[in-house]
Formats: structure tokens, C-alpha cells, sequence
């Protein structure tokens, strides 16, 4: 009988510290949004007015913070080769390195947009990369029995990074000189330092080892993440067990990447899955907050800094992630998903239309706002916090979690890349055209929200089975069962199966020399 893999404690740090890489997303993602309304800033990459006061225009704000995530949309695919061809270990600290780079570029720029730009876009291949390795290095060195709480604390250190982010900013947008940017976005220089420290210490994952013939590292390294004696029958069962898989992934040649879309065991529905739900999660509204929040809410009259009202913000992000650790496995994927679209939905309607029947337009002095400005401000404030607390608990980490449990192990760093890489494009999409939309429309962008949210509720509910306590070899079983997502919930694999399973793995040691 195969015996319960036990959760190390060196296994359980190495993968929070990996998980780190979402604290150098959030962070990266959150310090733009302040500073664009520094005026310092503003006066070295924004144009001068009629009036001779510098702007940013909705074109060049959008520029500045899209070009990251144009990087990630491509760091997501590139990390793919060279996660196979550098390791899952040499592929972290390259894009730590390229990552640590772009930002030094960006802290180095004194007037040049263009630099600027560019920096971020290098920064950008960094962040895409790591958030496409981390799920993948996750599910090959962390114990079984963590690897989704793992997924939901990356998600937690991607929220810690951008409350920092404003914490930082509510200080130093005081400053009257370039210190005021320099110092938020240049100390993401420390965070990409810190990964790269990983070097010292980081093991090779297993499953990389054993593909390129490296047998007795492989053991090695499973007998220290488990705590045991290379000797040991824990390491035998997980190392044959790895092997079996691979030579099972190689069987027919190299997969490809269209093999991702294959009817064989609708591998092309979890493809689209992992997709939709990286593309539904990028336009629930709570990205616009982060990138454009800073700017959004100096037209909602609230007596607070702006500052201020984003670090509330970041903070409530913070604590609304936290429960996900316990709701994501007691309520399961499927009800995370619906309850948060379903609030979600509610939140971006009320801002919608409260901000639209209430606001002062863009640039009305302090001064002249009225008492219904003042109120329909303070509503639209709460419902953008109450809306982002409940992204946090829900579709803020979910779907990662999905993607990283939905994929046989022979095509699982394509699908996953494909999913990232989703979450990327939309991203930026959303990044470049938000402040475009605004100029136009103003808080009616969040109707453009609100429809995403109540069409990812029927996605989910039609489209979206039950992943909770599976294996990979099981969720293989769920999709060849032919069962409706919404009664997949308790669903469980046949006794038959299980017993294939076991045959398959005892038979493969028999048959070794």
C-alpha cells in the first residue's frame, strides 16, 4: 500500500519562497498606479498643456502600463522552452535576472519614455515567466497535500505586493523630486535579488531530473524534500512513479503544442477552460482598480488622498485573500467561482451606475463639489473595496488553481503557458485601453465589467466541473465520464480505475531491472 508523502518543512519553504515571484507581480502591478499622478513624474514623461501644466494623456498612461504586460504575455510562452531546456531551477533565476534588469532600466530613465517603456516591457518577460514556472515547479516539488494552499498563497503574496506598493507610495508621493518614483519602482530591485538568491539553495525539480537521465539527483533531491534517506521506500514508489509518467508523456514522440487541443480526453475543453477562466478573471474590474485607481478616485470627490483611499484598498485586498485558503477547498472550485461572480456582478453595477447619475465630471475642483457628488463618491468607494475583498476570496485565486490541477503531466507546461499567457494578453489589453474607455465613457467601463461577470457565472456553470481532492489521473476520469459540470460536485472515480492505476505502477516496477 503506498503511504502518505509527508510535508517536509524544507519542502513547504522552498515552495512559499517561490511563491514569492506573485509577491513580485503584485508589487510591479500596484507601484505604476501611484505614479502617475506624481507630479514630478508627470512633468518628465507627460506633455506640456496650453495652460503650461504637464498631463498625462489617456494614450500615454495607457503606453506606461500596458507595455508590462505586453512582456508577460510573452514571458508566459518563452518560459516554456526554457523551462525544458535550463530546468525548472536555471528558468526561475534567468527571469529573475531579466526581470531585475527591466527595472533597473526603468530606475535609470531621467526623461525618456521611451526607456521607460522598454524597461517595463523587460521587467514584463520576467513577471510572465515566473507566473507561469511557479504553478509548474509547484506541482513537481510540493507535497501533495499543500499544493493548492500553496497556489492560493502565491495568489496572497501578489496582493501583499500591491498593498507594499501603496503603503510605500503614501510616503513618498511627498517627495518634490524623482525620489518620489525612483524609490517605489527601484526597489524591485530587492525583490529580484531575492529570487535570484534562490541559487544557493533552490533544488532541481525531480521530475526535470529524471527526463535528462539524472536519475540519482532526482533521488537525492525527493529524499530531501521528503525528509528521508535516499534509500528509503517513500523515494523508490515517488521516483518509479515519476518515471512511469514520463516515459508515458513520451510515448508517441514530443507533445506539441496542438496536442493541448486533442479530443483525447477532452484535453481541448481543459485547454479552453484554463483559458476562459484566466481571460473572465482579467475583466472582472478589480485589475482597473489596481492600474487606474489612484486616477479613478480623485474624480470620486472622497475627502481622503487618493493615496490613501488605494492603500485601503491594497489592505482589503490583503484580508480578502486570506479566507481564500480556507473557502477554496471547503466550498470547492465550482461555488468560489459563482458566489464570486455573482457579488462581484452586483458590486460593478452599483459603481456603474452610481458613478455615472452622481460623479462630477473629471476635474472638478474639490470646492465645487456638491453634497450629491460627495455621496455618490462615497458609494462608489465602498463598492469598489467591497468588490475587490470579494475578488480576493474568490477569482483571485481560483482560477490558478484550476489551471495547475486540470492537465496530464505530458502536456502540462503547454497548457499551463497557454493559460498564463491568456491572463497576460488580456491584461494588457485591459491596461491599454481602460483609460481610452474612461475618457468616453467614465464609471460606465464597470457595466463593461459587469457583463463579463454575468457571463462568467453561465460559463462556470455550464462549462466548469469539480477539480476538488483530484488527482491528475482522476480529473482525466471526471472529463472522459461525460458528466455535467454542475453535477460534478461529490463526483468520485470509479474503483476500477483506481485499480488500473495501481496495476500500471506495479507492473512498471516488476518489469525494471
Amino acid at each position: 500500500m503506498a503511504r502518505d508523502v509527508p510535508t517536509s518543512r524544507r519542502a513547504v519553504l522552498l515552495a512559499i519562497f517561490i511563491a514569492f515571484g506573485g509577491f513580485l507581480f503584485g508589487y510591479d502591478m500596484g507601484v505604476i498606479s501611484g505614479c502617475l499622478i506624481m507630479p514630478d513624474f508627470i512633468r518628465r514623461f507627460g506633455q506640456e498643456g496650453m495652460d503650461g501644466q504637464y498631463y498625462l494623456s489617456s494614450s500615454r498612461q495607457s503606453i506606461i502600463v500596458s507595455l508590462l504586460s505586453a512582456g508577460t504575455f510573452c514571458g508566459a510562452i518563452a518560459q516554456a522552452f526554457t523551462s525544458d531546456r535550463l530546468g525548472r531551477r536555471g528558468s526561475i533565476l534567468f527571469w529573475s535576472a531579466i526581470f531585475t534588469v527591466g527595472v533597473a532600466i526603468q530606475t535609470g530613465t531621467t526623461y525618456s519614455l521611451v526607456q521607460l517603456v522598454i524597461g517595463r516591457y523587460i521587467a514584463g518577460l520576467g513577471v510572465g515567466s515566473l507566473s507561469a514556472i511557479v504553478p509548474l515547479y509547484n506541482g513537481e516539488t510540493a507535497p501533495k497535500a499543500i499544493r493548492g494552499t500553496i497556489l492560493v498563497i502565491y495568489q496572497v503574496q501578489i496582493i501583499s505586493g500591491i498593498f507594499l506598493s501603496y503603503v510605500l507610495e503614501l510616503g513618498s508621493h511627498t517627495i518634490n523630486n524623482s525620489a518620489s518614483w525612483r524609490l517605489p519602482i527601484g526597489l524591485q530591485m530587492v525583490w529580484g535579488i531575492i529570487l535570484l538568491s534562490g541559487i544557493f539553495f533552490l533544488p532541481e525539480s525531480p521530475r526535470h531530473l529524471l527526463g535528462t537521465g539524472r536519475g540519482n539527483e532526482a533521488r537525492k533531491v525527493v529524499a530531501e524534500l521528503n525528509g528521508v534517506s535516499e534509500d528509503d521506500s517513500l523515494v523508490i514508489e515517488i521516483v518509479e512513479g515519476l518515471d512511469f509518467a514520463i516515459r508515458a508523456e513520451n510515448e508517441g514522440g514530443k507533445a506539441t503544442w496542438l496536442e493541448c487541443f486533442s479530443t483525447r480526453n477532452a484535453l481541448w475543453r481543459r485547454t479552453i477552460n484554463g483559458m476562459m477562466l484566466q481571460f473572465i478573471q482579467q475583466l472582472n474590474g478589480q485589475n482597473f482598480y489596481y492600474y487606474y485607481g489612484d486616477t479613478f478616485f480623485q474624480s470620486a470627490g472622497a475627502g481622503l488622498s487618493p493615496y490613501i483611499i488605494q492603500t485601503v484598498l491594497g489592505a482589503v485586498s490583503v484580508f480578502g485573500t486570506l479566507p481564500a485558503l480556507y473557502f477554496i477547498e471547503a466550498w470547492g472550485r465550482r461555488k468560489s467561482l459563482l458566489l464570486g461572480a455573482a457579488v462581484q456582478a452586483v458590486c460593478a453595477l452599483i459603481v456603474a451606475v452610481v458613478g455615472h447619475t452622481t460623479l462630477a465630471p473629471t476635474g472638478t475642483p474639490t470646492s465645487a463639489l456638491t453634497a450629491r457628488n460627495r455621496a455618490g463618491g462615497d458609494v462608489v468607494i465602498a463598492f469598489a473595496v467591497f468588490q475587490v475583498f470579494s475578488f480576493g476570496t474568490t477569482w483571485g485565486p481560483t482560477p490558478w488553481v484550476y489551471l495547475g490541477e486540470s492537465f496530464p503531466l505530458r502536456v502540462r507546461p503547454k497548457s499551463i503557458a497557454l493559460g498564463s499567457a491568456t491572463n497576460w494578453f488580456w491584461n494588457f489589453m485591459l491596461s491599454f485601453f481602460s483609460p481610452r474607455i474612461v475618457d468616453r465613457i467614465g464609471p460606465m467601463i464597470m457595466m463593461v465589467f459587469f457583463g463579463m461577470l454575468v457571463f462568467g457565472y453561465i460559463y462556470v456553470y455550464f462549462a466548469i466541473p469539480e477539480t476538488k481532492g483530484l488527482t491528475l489521473e482522476e480529473v482525466d476520469e471526471l472529463y472522459r465520464s461525460g458528466i455535467p459540470p454542475w453535477r460534478s460536485v461529490g463526483w468520485r472515480p470509479s474503483e476500477k480505475h483506481h485499480h488500473e492505476v495501481h496495476e500500471k505502477g506495479t507492473l512498471d516496477s516488476v518489469e525494471k531491472p
